[in-house]
C-alpha cells in the first residue's frame, strides 16, 4: 500500500535507549552502576579511593552522569559534576544527560544540569531535543517544566520535521497533547512526509488524541493532505478505523458553513431538537384542550375532570417555563480571562492560566486547550458549545444547551413537570374516553374504537405516552445520580477520571457525602460543593 501509514517512525533507538539495571541485589562494580542505582557512598569510594574517573564513558559510550540523570539521583549527579563530569557530554548517538533525564522525567536533575550550563537545545543524531524525548515518553510534567522555567521551544523540529506534538499524538500521550495544545503548539505543521499530528494520531488509532486535536483545531487540519494525498479522514477509512472515520466525518460536517447546515442545525452544526420539543409540548396542550377537554363527541366535562384538566394545563405551562430556563440559562461556563460575570463581580481565580492557582490539582485533564483555562476537576469542555462547563453532566440537544452546575436543578424541574403533565393529561384523557363509552367490553378493541371515534385523542395519547416514558426515565436517572453526587459524564467514563479511583484502584467517589446530604445540598443550592471531599481513608 502506497500511503503514509507505511512510514516507519523511529523513536529513541532501542539499542541506545537507556535502561535501568534490574538485578537484585544490585551488582555495583564501577562508577556507572553506582550512578545508575544512586549509591553515592559506593560512587565516592570508586572515585576517591580507587581513582575512577566520572568524566569518561563506559565501553558503550555512556557516561555516569547520564545514568544519574535517568534515575533522578540528584546528589549523585551533583557529585559527578563537582568531580569533573561534563553536563554536555554526549554518547555515541549524541544524547546528553538532559536527554536521559527526559526519558523518566527527572526534573530535579534537569534543573541541576541546566543551571550548570547544559544546553537545552542540544540535539542527537535524529535531531531530538529534550522536548522531543519528553513527548516520546509522555513526560508531561517534565516537558511543562522545561517550557515554563527555561523557555524550551516546544515547536522545535527534529530531522524528520516532527515537533513534540507529532510525537505525543503518535504515541497517544493525551496529557502531553493537551499540554502542548494548551500552550498553542502548531497543529498544522507537516513533517517531511506531509503528516500533521492529526495524521499520526489517526495512523495509530489514538482516539482521544484525535478528539483533542480536532476540538482544539480548525478545518484546515482536517483537509490537509500528506505526500500521498491522504487526509486524516481518508487514512482512517483506509486503515479500517471505524470509530475515527465516523468522528472525523462528523467533524468535517460540523465545520461546514453551508446554509442548510446553519438553517437546520444548532450550535456549530450540532442537531438541535429544542424547537421540535417546544412545538411538541405546545401541540400536546392544544390537542389536550381541543380533543379531550372541549371535544364535542365526549360527555360534558364534570367539575372534577375540569379541575384535573386545569391542573394539567397549568403543569404544561410550568414545564414550558422550566424548559425556557434550562435551555437559556448559563449551565456553569468556566469564565475566560477576557470575560466578566453579569453582576460585574471579580472573576474566580481558578481561570488564571497559572499552575500556582489553588484550583490546580496536578491533573492535566484540567487544562482546556480550546478555552485556555485551568478548569475545576469535575468540569468538561463541551465540543458543541465550545465552552468548559462546571460539574458537566451532559449536552442535551432537546434543550440545545449543556446541563451543568448552574442549570441542573432547572433541568430536573423541567423533566419532573413534563412527567407530571403527561401523567395528569393522559389520566384525564383515558377517564374522559372511558366515560364516553362505558359499555365497551375489555375484550373489544378499545384501541380501534379510540382511533376511529377519537383520532385527535389517539394522537394525543400516543405522544403523551412517549413523553411520559422519556421524562420518567430521566427523572429516575437524574435522581439516582444526585443522590450519589455523580454526573452522567462521570458515570459513563469512570475509568478515565483518576479522581474517581481510590488507593486500591477501585471506583471511589470522593464527592459522595451520603444521599441525605447530597440531596439537601442540591435542593438548597442547586449544586454540590466540589471543595468538600470525603477522604477514602475514613471509609
Amino acid at each position: 500500500m502506497d500511503s503514509s501509514s507505511e512510514i516507519e517512525v523511529v523513536p529513541l533507538d532501542s539499542t541506545n535507549t537507556p535502561q535501568t539495571p534490574t538485578e537484585s541485589p544490585p551488582a555495583i562494580t564501577d562508577v556507572f552502576s553506582a550512578s545508575a542505582y544512586g549509591d553515592l557512598n559506593r560512587l565516592k569510594r570508586f572515585v576517591e579511593h580507587n581513582g575512577s574517573s566520572v568524566s569518561l564513558p563506559d565501553a558503550n559510550g555512556y557516561y555516569a552522569l547520564q545514568w544519574a540523570a535517568l534515575n533522578n539521583s540528584l546528589h549523585v549527579a551533583q557529585y559527578i559534576i563537582e568531580h569533573g563530569g561534563d553536563v554536555n557530554a554526549a554518547d555515541n548517538v549524541q544524547q546528553t544527560a538532559l536527554h536521559w533525564a527526559a526519558v523518566k522525567g527527572s526534573v530535579e536533575v534537569a534543573d541541576l544540569l541546566l543551571q550548570r550550563g547544559a544546553r537545552i537545545e542540544a540535539v542527537d543524531v535524529n535531531g531530538y531535543r529534550a522536548v522531543h524525548v519528553a513527548a516520546q515518553y509522555g513526560q508531561t510534567a517534565f516537558l511543562n517544566h522545561l517550557i515554563v522555567e527555561y523557555a524550551a521551544d516546544y515547536n522545535a523540529l527534529d530531522n524528520g520535521g516532527r515537533s513534540p506534538l507529532h510525537w505525543a499524538a503518535y504515541n497517544g500521550f493525551t496529557e502531553t497533547v493537551r499540554l502542548l495544545l494548551f500552550r498553542d503548539a502548531c497543529q498544522n505543521r507537516q513533517d517531511n512526509t506531509g503528516c500533521t499530528p492529526l495524521h499520526w494520531a489517526v495512523i495509530k488509532e489514538n482516539v482521544e488524541a484525535c478528539t483533542l486535536l480536532v476540538h482544539a483545531g480548525t478545518k484546515e487540519e482536517l483537509i490537509l493532505e500528506d505526500n500521498t494525498g491522504a487526509t486524516p479522514l481518508k487514512l482512517a477509512s483506509d486503515k479500517g478505523h471505524r470509530q475515527l472515520t465516523l468522528f472525523l466525518s462528523k467533524a468535517m460536517q460540523t465545520r461546514s458553513s453551508s446554509f442548510v447546515n446553519k438553517l437546520f442545525c444548532g450550535k456549530l452544526g450540532e442537531t438541535s431538537y429544542a424547537p421540535l420539543l417546544f412545538g411538541l409540548i405546545v401541540s400536546e396542550m392544544v390537542l389536550f384542550f381541543t380533543s379531550i377537554v372541549a371535544a364535542s363527541n365526549l360527555p360534558k366535562i364534570t367539575a372534577m375532570a375540569g379541575l384535573w384538566a386545569w391542573f394539567g394545563l397549568s403543569c404544561g405551562v410550568c414545564s414550558l417555563i422550566a424548559f425556557r430556563r434550562c435551555s437559556s440559562k448559563d449551565p456553569g461556563y468556566v469564565k475566560r480571562s477576557n470575560e466578566v460575570d453579569s453582576d460585574h463581580t471579580a472573576i474566580d481565580p481558578l481561570i488564571d492560566i497559572n499552575f500556582n492557582s489553588p484550583s490546580w490539582k496536578g491533573n492535566w485533564s484540567q487544562l482546556c486547550p480550546t478555552c485556555k483555562v485551568i478548569r475545576p476537576v469535575r468540569s468538561k469542555h463541551c465540543p458543541t458549545c465550545k465552552r468548559c462547563v462546571e460539574q458537566f453532566d451532559h449536552h442535551c440537544p432537546w434543550i440545545s444547551n449543556c446541563v451543568g452546575k448552574k442549570n441542573k436543578r432547572d433541568f430536573l424541574v423541567f423533566v419532573i413537570m413534563g412527567g407530571l403533565t403527561s401523567f395528569v393529561g393522559g389520566s384525564t384523557a383515558v377517564q374522559r374516553i372511558w366515560r364516553s363509552n362505558p359499555h365497551i367490553h375489555p375484550s373489544d378493541s378499545l384501541i380501534q374504537h379510540v382511533l376511529i371515534e377519537h383520532p385527535g385523542a389517539a394522537v394525543f395519547l400516543f405522544f403523551d405516552l412517549l413523553i411520559f416514558i422519556a421524562t420518567m426515565t430521566l427523572t429516575i436517572s437524574q435522581a439516582y445520580m444526585i443522590a450519589r453526587n455523580i454526573t452522567t459524564n462521570e458515570l459513563w467514563n469512570t475509568r478515565r477520571f483518576s479522581y474517581l479511583r481510590g488507593p486500591d484502584g477501585r471506583f471511589y467517589n470522593p464527592y459522595n457525602h451520603g444521599w441525605q446530604r447530597n440531596c439537601s445540598d442540591f435542593l438548597v443550592n442547586g449544586y454540590t460543593r466540589d471543595d468538600e471531599v470525603v477522604p477514602s481513608s475514613i471509609l
